[in-house]
């Protein structure tokens, strides 16, 4: 009883935790673009061949996620922003996800998706499911430390992950819900 307390715990406090900043919906959009215009910026420096890619795509998506992951139970909470390089709207979106195996510790992370076509963009605003798997290690805060993430192609995607900071060892698989936040895009 007392780990499952523990865990219950420790999710609300990790999706409580991810939230933007500021107190509007204009304040909340512009912290969330700025987020996003910072990992790109990351991203770039560590892939230079990821700017072409990301600009000439039909989109893409950021997300900054917080991870929680005590010995059999995985919670992260998160938000950010789909791009649509045609049309150069954007759709704010949030995330939740759950997991199961093996792992423990804490990570601040960011998720960069390149949509490499039209309708791959549109299913993942419309529909925002994401199952998967996870194995990674994490050892880093600020410049100090290091961070294995990588990047994965999928089913028209490139998904990029960079660690901000955290101490996490995981092997989980997880289902992972994004949707739209309807306070940001009315």
């Amino acid at each position: 009883m007392t780990r499952l307390a523990l865990l219950t715990t420790l999710a609300i406090f990790t999706l409580g935790c991810v939230t933007t900043s500021g107190d509007t919906p204009a304040e909340k959009r512009a912290a969330i673009n700025a987020m996003a215009a910072e990992v790109l910026d990351d991203l770039y420096r560590e892939k230079q061949s990821a700017r072409a890619e990301v600009m000439t795509a039909p989109g893409y998506a950021v997300f900054s996620n917080a991870n929680v992951n005590l010995i059999l139970a995985s919670f992260s909470g998160g938000y950010g922003v789909v791009h649509n390089n045609q049309s150069g709207s954007d759709t704010y979106m949030r995330m939740g996800e759950v997991g199961i195996g093996l792992g423990a510790g804490v990570k601040d992370y960011r998720v960069i998706f390149v949509f490499h076509n039209h309708e791959t963009l549109v299913d993942f605003i419309e529909q925002g499911w994401a199952f998967g798997g996870q194995a990674d290690a994490a050892a880093k805060a600020g410049d100090k430390g290091a961070a294995v993430g990588g990047e994965a192609i999928l089913d028209n995607v490139t998904v990029y992950q960079l660690t901000e900071s955290g101490l996490a060892l995981q092997a989980t698989v997880k289902g992972t819900r994004y949707w739209r936040d309807r306070a940001l895009n009315q």
